[in-house]
């Protein structure tokens, strides 16, 4: 009973959104007029730069926060070994956490390489 309950709740929540989102552009394309909601940073202070530009420094801001805490997870991983004191098992858990942090770096610098080469190339096909 539980499953179902979520499942029309999720059902109606997903309906919900799509229907949020498209009853604006329905209402302005049958005005005549196509608002796509371009000149709303200008309206209110926001800014006009352009929004896949913003979304690309949103990007790197968020893969620089995610390199930190990968990194700070290898530095714990070190502290762990460094302080383990030749016991087997706090050796065995520092290594979890070295291993950990750095298939994490890996992780992002893949995800900041990728999205950065996608973000480039819809630049130069649009400008």
């Amino acid at each position: 009973m539980k499953k179902i309950i979520a499942t029309i709740l999720s059902l109606t929540t997903v309906f919900a959104m799509a229907l949020a989102v498209t009853a604006p552009l329905k209402a302005s394309a049958t005005s005549g007029t196509l608002d796509l909601g371009l000149t709303y940073g200008a309206d209110t202070g926001l800014g006009n730069t352009d929004i896949r530009t913003t979304i690309a420094k949103i990007i790197k801001t968020a893969m620089s926060l995610l390199g930190i805490v990968a990194t700070v997870i290898v530095l714990i991983g070190g502290f762990k070994w460094m302080t383990a004191g030749g016991n087997d098992d706090q050796v065995g858990e520092a290594k979890k956490w070295i291993f950990s942090g750095v298939i994490g770096l890996a992780i992002i610098l893949s995800a900041y390489a990728l999205s950065s080469f996608v973000i480039n190339q819809l630049l130069a096909a649009t400008a």
